[in-house]
């Protein structure tokens, strides 16, 4: 009876590592698979507000998201419990809210002027960027990895820039929008170091509902001068959308609640798969050589800051 006794105590203490470590790896793929859904929901977002903004304007188109977003995450918002922002998280849903207009509005303006791959690509030196933020705002030594990843990211700029240069395709209007992106990769630099601090800081349902909210009113105070009336293919494409945005919203918000923002950021590069595959589906952009090339540039350099940041921080 004794020896029987052990062995099922055995048995049970091996089932409950089995089940610890079953759980741990379960609890450590799930914020890596919220995020990845977040960016390919966002990636299909651009692809809807772009087909949106081409008919009726960058501003109209966003003016509509946000507000729609609004719309969507009030149900959510009080089936939560009407979870009520404290004072500091009230502060960064209104930064964070502020500094994600003037991206969203730069980045769309370019992304209607050239490809979605490429407009994607660009944006990725933000991870870049935000070393240099991260050197400003938290006193962080901005060290020589954190250099050659700049310059990489710059190369990986050019190298995308020369292609269409090279191709003769190179139009004052694709120069606009390529200055945009690069402008809105700053303000989506400043929005990564904010997007962790606002994830434990409130809940994602409180996140999405009040980012969509501050969004709309920001949009709001320029519509008298700005807004047009949409047709109704581009308000069925503003509302998806609008629905995109905050899935996607809700989803990263929980990821980044639930891991380090060095683990994720890699993530972020997959969002050049899908919006190749969705500018290809949708406005039948091709993908070329030097996009690729300098895309391949742009990561390698975020991957050496990312290890500037892992190892000698």
């Amino acid at each position: 009876m004794l020896m029987d006794s052990a062995a099922a105590s055995q048995d049970h203490h091996r089932s409950s590592v089995h089940n610890s470590a079953h759980n741990s790896a379960h609890n450590s793929v799930m914020p890596v698979l919220a995020v990845v859904a977040g960016i390919a929901t966002f990636s299909a977002m651009d692809a809807t507000i772009k087909g949106a903004s081409l008919v009726v304007g960058v501003y109209t188109a966003l003016l509509l998201r946000n507000l729609f977003g609004t719309l969507l995450t009030l149900p959510l918002w009080l089936f939560a419990g009407r979870p009520r922002p404290s004072r500091a998280a009230l502060k960064v849903h209104a930064l964070r809210a502020a500094i994600t207009s003037a991206m969203a509005a730069l980045f769309f303006y370019g992304l209607v002027r050239i490809p979605m791959a490429e407009g994607i690509a660009i944006s990725f030196i933000s991870p870049i960027i935000a070393l240099y933020f991260a050197a400003l705002l938290l006193g962080e030594t901005i060290r020589r990895r954190a250099v050659v990843a700049s310059l990489l990211g710059i190369l990986g700029v050019l190298v995308i820039g020369a292609g269409r240069f090279g191709s003769g395709s190179y139009s004052g209007q694709a120069a606009e929008g390529t200055a945009a992106i690069l402008l809105s990769a700053v303000f989506y630099a400043a929005n990564l170091v904010l997007q962790r601090k606002q994830a434990l800081l409130a809940r994602p349902v409180e996140i999405a509902q009040f980012q969509n909210l501050f969004l709309t009113l920001i949009f709001l105070a320029f519509s008298p001068w700005l807004a047009v009336i949409p047709d109704r293919h581009s308000l069925l494409l503003i509302l998806a959308g609008a629905a995109l945005a905050t899935s996607a919203l809700l989803f990263l918000s929980w990821g980044y609640a639930r891991a380090e923002t060095q683990v994720l950021l890699p993530i972020e590069y997959t969002g050049f798969l899908w919006a190749a595959l969705l500018g290809w589906l949708m406005f039948g952009e091709r993908l070329d050589i030097p996009t690729v090339a300098g895309t391949i540039l742009i990561v390698i350099g975020c991957w050496t800051g990312a290890r500037n940041a892992k190892v000698e921080s």
